[in-house]
C-alpha cells in the first residue's frame, strides 16, 4: 500500500528508519517500518498493516481502493491491486 501527503510532498518515501508509521492526525498504528518497502511511486508504500483495523479500504474503481485510517478515517491513499514487493508477498 502507498500513502502520500499531497501538501508539500513526501517526506517519508526514502525513509527507512525503525518504528511505527502512525496517522496525522490522530495518532493510530498503522505500519511498521518492517513492512515497508522501496516503491517507485514518490509515496512510501507497505506490505501489512500493524493491527486488522489500522485501516479501512473501499474501492473506488476496479483495481483502486481508497485507504483511511481505520479510527479516525483521515485519507491515507490508495492501494492498487497487483501493486507490491516482487517478492511475492500479498499487500494486507
Amino acid at each position: 500500500m502507498s500513502f502520500c501527503s499531497f501538501f508539500g510532498g513526501e517526506v517519508f518515501k526514502d525513509h527507512f528508519k525503525t518504528g511505527l508509521y502512525v496517522c496525522a492526525q490522530c495518532g493510530h498504528q498503522l505500519f511498521s517500518s518492517r513492512s515497508k518497502y522501496e516503491h517507485s511511486s514518490p509515496w512510501p508504500a507497505f506490505t501489512e498493516t500493524v493491527l486488522q483495523d489500522s485501516v479501512s479500504k473501499h474501492e473506488e474503481r476496479p483495481g483502486a481502493f481508497k485507504v483511511r485510517c481505520g479510527k479516525c478515517g483521515n485519507g491515507l491513499g490508495h492501494e492498487f491491486v497487483g501493486d507490491g514487493p516482487k517478492k511475492g508477498l500479498s499487500r494486507f
